[in-house]
């Protein structure tokens, strides 16, 4: 009886010392996502605060192209009203479009591709563009592993009991990836 007592009592502590290292391993990895998030979110305010002051310098070049920059100014709107991953990444989407057609317009400007501004702006934006990606990827990377620890069994056990819930990929949109069509007509 004493042998089958101390089997029975160590077997439920290798059950709780499983159940803390999940629960502690889930905090971790949601901890990292939100600061990976965080760090994403410093990048887009960056890219949030350049905006202006390089449609301004397209603007000084290229006054008549109206429609570009209302769609900058709509999209970085967009932008700053978006709640939550999916609003974010749909208006991170369409900053990122709305500026692509942006520098295509700048493309038709030869004394505004030498403007030192506009050379420095774009040049600030590219690096913050880089970043953006890479932050991107560190957190849908977290996300992947995340969600697939508390889908897998029997961590799933834990993460259902103590409320952890999948969390959402920062996608980027099959419509970004492409080029923007410009046309001077």
């Amino acid at each position: 009886m004493g042998t089958f007592l101390i089997v029975l009592v160590g077997i439920a502590a290798a059950i709780v010392i499983w159940v803390i290292a999940t629960y502690n391993r889930l905090v971790a990895l949601r901890n990292q996502i939100d600061g990976a998030w965080a760090q994403i979110d410093v990048q887009l305010r960056r890219r949030y605060d350049l905006i202006p002051n390089l449609v301004e310098t397209v603007k000084g070049y290229a006054s008549h192209e109206k429609e570009v920059f209302e769609k900058v100014t709509a999209a970085r709107s967009a932008m700053m009203r978006a709640k939550g991953i999916e609003e974010q990444a749909q208006a991170q989407n369409m900053i990122t479009q709305a500026l692509k057609t942006l520098f295509a317009v700048a493309e038709a400007y030869p004394e505004l591709k030498a403007n030192e501004n506009f050379l420095a702006l774009q040049g600030e934006l590219s690096n913050t563009e880089n970043q953006i990606a890479q932050s991107r990827e560190l957190y849908n990377e977290l996300v992947a592993r995340y969600n697939a620890l508390i889908q897998s069994f029997p961590a799933n056990a834990v993460a259902s009991g103590f409320g952890f819930g999948k969390r959402e990929y920062f996608p980027v949109d099959e419509a970004a990836r492409e080029a923007p069509k410009v046309s001077f007509a």
